[in-house]
């Protein structure tokens, strides 16, 4: 939790405020200037008088006055974050409305044209008050009675032009249901034509009332067929229990009392029965062949054709009929008659039945097809009533617009016209001033950011560490100046480091060396005889760090010597207040001893300066000799420590660092950039060089996040200023 709580103070708030730190002297100027600037504008302002004048937006009452309800001039709002009075507002800020009060007061600006729309704007205020349909309406000018002009002119002009607005709105509407209403009425019509044609093709009258009559209608002929049903399974029986009795057929039955009640049968019958009698009688006294038994028999023959072509005549058919059967009996012609009246029943039954049956077919089909005969005459009904209801609307509606049209009242008033103001605005210096320093402030932290993403030099330890990724032996951290002593000096234009402990003795920073100086040890098990330590670019304070690293090499007993392997620009010799007039290139070159060249300028530590510049550094460095001095170096002294050129443009650093036993990286924020930088680091990599970790030079303590180091501080004599002791984590 606690790592988590450092990163995010780090990121969120303690990178930004370094970055205000680094840029503090352009920030402030910004600031200072931006809040100058505003105090100059607010002492020096003119005086300015407001005019105000409050008007009340409401509902058009006109249609209520008239007996007719009239939606136009409602304000109803279309979203919740709007009122009608905002929109109304925007109304009277509208470049119709401005544009005719400019023209109509000729309102000019100073060069002597109409004022501009955008001109009148910054100086019109036009705000709803909250809770009421009130708008309150004011003008500022350095002319009182102009400004009351202004918006009591403006207002006029937004009333008339509201009062317009009404009446061309109803004359458009007006129009628009003149163009409608002869549609409509067709309409009308054709839907009224197309119930009545309905109504006649189907014979309509009420469906509803005949639904409930076919209903009873079939109800009452299913009873009927009941019972209708009951009587003929009830004559049914009755006429088969008299063909039992009777023993005829019903239709013979009646076929045969026909012919008994016929007198020319029954003659021809009776004369028939006498022959045959007296043939039977004489048959038994005669023979066959005796003429009177012949002529009985002929005399029967014949009246026995007679009886059959009468029978055949009223039976209307050549069945033959028996004699027995044209003769009955009363009884049983009686019961034929009654046999006879039963089927006369069951035929009318019969014929009820199929009545019945067909007109609840009828009904049962007219009840089928009466829902979507409903359906329908409802939809047409719909259509009438919807093309009723419109036209009804459309004439209703034309009779409002024209009372509409020809009132002269809108939907706003004037509640308070505007007055001229006898004070002036007091104006708000503090809050000028305030807006000034809040815009100042905003530009001066913008700024401080633009330059610090502009800016591609290497500012923190921590930027240094995750450029270059090597570690970190020391931090030394910037010193400035502490009473009459400074940390540097210049001879001829170039600034020259004094060295902690010679020049600088009550600062403790010198522990910072030591430390260093016993990272270097403990790099590895076999001890360094041999450092290269280089920079980047110029100015990083490579010599700086060359010349105390020795000082404090040299302070714990070991033998030291510091060279001076600038052939470009020497410094050590300015330094240690040496001649340069015999050096390194000499020694290369001139094949001298060391004796003759090498200067010991304090106990444990001799320097050898760069000697006479040479026109070609790297060809000397880069040489047999070169490297068979650095063995002589390595064989005459505990640790060699060369004071070499930067990395950018040159070679020599490299050189020396593949014949020593490594290279110290000398950072230094707000020096060394991205670029440089980065190249330095691959050109190290290429070339395949030993680096034995670097120091970041020239920290401000104040910039850095506390995580890196801490310092301690305490108070040194002779001096009232704290001094720091830094330490590297």
């Amino acid at each position: 939790m606690m790592d988590y709580k450092e990163h995010f103070e780090e990121i969120d708030f303690h990178k930004y405020w370094l970055v205000l730190q680094r840029r503090w002297l352009p920030a402030t100027g910004v600031f200072s200037l931006v809040v100058g600037f505003s105090s100059f504008l607010a002492f020096s302002a003119k005086p300015t008088y407001k005019a105000e004048s409050n008007i009340l937006v409401e509902t058009n009452k006109t249609a209520s006055l008239t007996g007719l309800e009239d939606s136009r001039g409602k304000l109803e709002p279309l979203a919740r974050e709007n009122t009608p009075l905002d929109t109304q507002a925007k109304i009277v800020t509208s470049v119709p409305v401005i544009e005719e009060t400019i023209k109509s007061l000729e309102l000019k600006d100073e060069e002597g044209e109409l004022l501009k729309i955008r001109d009148f704007l910054e100086e019109l205020k036009v705000l709803p008050i909250a809770g009421t349909d009130i708008i309150e309406i004011s003008y500022t000018d350095k002319e009182p009675e102009l400004a009351a002009k202004v918006v009591n002119k403006l207002v006029q002009v937004y009333i008339k032009n509201n009062i317009e607005a009404n009446r061309a709105q109803a004359a458009s509407t007006r129009k628009f249901i003149r163009q409608q209403l002869p549609s409509t009425e067709t309409a009308v019509i054709r839907a009224e034509s197309a119930l009545r044609r309905f109504k006649e093709k189907y014979k309509v009258i009420s469906l509803k009332e005949e639904a409930s009559a076919s209903v009873l209608a079939i109800a009452k002929i299913e009873e009927l067929l009941t019972e209708t049903q009951a009587n003929l399974f009830d004559i049914d029986a009755r006429a088969q229990k008299l063909q039992q009795e009777i023993n005829i057929d019903s239709e013979k039955a009646v076929a045969f009392a026909s012919l008994s009640q016929t007198p020319g049968i029954q003659n021809v019958l009776e004369e028939l029965q006498q022959a045959e009698s007296k043939l039977a009688v004489e048959q038994t006294k005669l023979q066959p062949t005796h003429p009177t038994v012949v002529n009985l028999q002929e005399q029967a023959t014949a009246l026995r054709g007679l009886l059959e072509q009468r029978t055949q005549q009223i039976n209307g058919n050549n069945q033959p009929v028996k004699p027995g059967n044209l003769q009955i009996r009363e009884l049983q012609q009686a019961l034929i008659g009654d046999m006879v009246r039963i089927q006369a029943e069951r035929l009318g039954l019969e014929k009820r039945m199929a009545a019945l049956t067909q007109s609840r077919l009828a009904y049962k089909q007219r009840a089928n097809i009466l829902p979507r005969l409903e359906q329908a005459h409802r939809e047409l009904e719909r259509k009438l009533e919807a093309a009723q209801t419109t036209y009804e609307t459309l004439l209703t509606r034309l009779q409002e617009i024209n009372v509409a049209e020809n009132q002269n009242i809108g939907n706003a008033r004037i509640v308070s016209p505007a007055l001229v103001p006898d004070e002036p605005v007091p104006a708000n210096k503090k809050l000028v001033i305030g807006g000034g320093a809040f815009a100042g402030a905003l530009l001066a932290i913008t700024l401080a950011f633009l330059l610090d993403l502009t800016d591609r030099s290497l500012k923190t330890v921590k930027e240094a560490r995750e450029l270059f990724q090597y570690t970190l032996l020391a931090v030394i951290p910037a010193l400035g100046s502490y009473g009459k002593n400074k940390v540097s000096a210049k001879i001829e234009g170039v600034s020259i480091p004094k060295i902690i402990g010679r020049d600088l003795p009550q600062f403790p920073v010198g522990d910072i060396y030591q430390i260093l100086q016993a990272n270097l040890k403990f790099l590895s098990d076999t001890p360094l005889q041999s450092i290269v330590v280089t920079s980047s670019v110029p100015r990083e304070g490579k010599s700086s760090i060359s010349a105390n690293l020795a000082t404090a090499m040299a302070q714990v007993g070991r033998r030291v010597l510091l060279v001076d392997a600038d052939m470009r620009r020497p410094t050590q010799h300015h330094i240690w207040q040496l001649t340069n007039a015999v050096g390194l290139s000499n020694l290369i070159v001139d094949q001298l001893s060391l004796d003759t060249t090498v200067q010991e300028v304090m106990p444990n530590l001799h320097v050898l300066t760069s000697g006479v510049i040479p026109p070609n550094p790297v060809s000397l460095l880069d040489s047999q000799r070169m490297s068979a001095l650095i063995d002589t170096f390595n064989t005459e002294y505990d640790i060699v420590i060369f004071d070499t050129p930067p990395l950018a443009g040159t070679a020599d650093a490299g050189v020396l660092g593949k014949l020593a036993d490594g290279i110290l990286m000398v950072v230094r924020p707000g020096v060394a950039d991205w670029n440089s930088s980065n190249a330095a680091k691959e050109f190290l990599n290429q070339s395949g060089q030993n680096v034995l970790g670097m120091v970041v030079n020239d920290v401000n303590v104040k910039r850095e996040p506390e995580g890196y180091f801490y310092y301690n501080e305490e108070s040194a004599e002779g001096s009232k200023e704290s001094q720091r002791s830094v330490v590297v984590k």
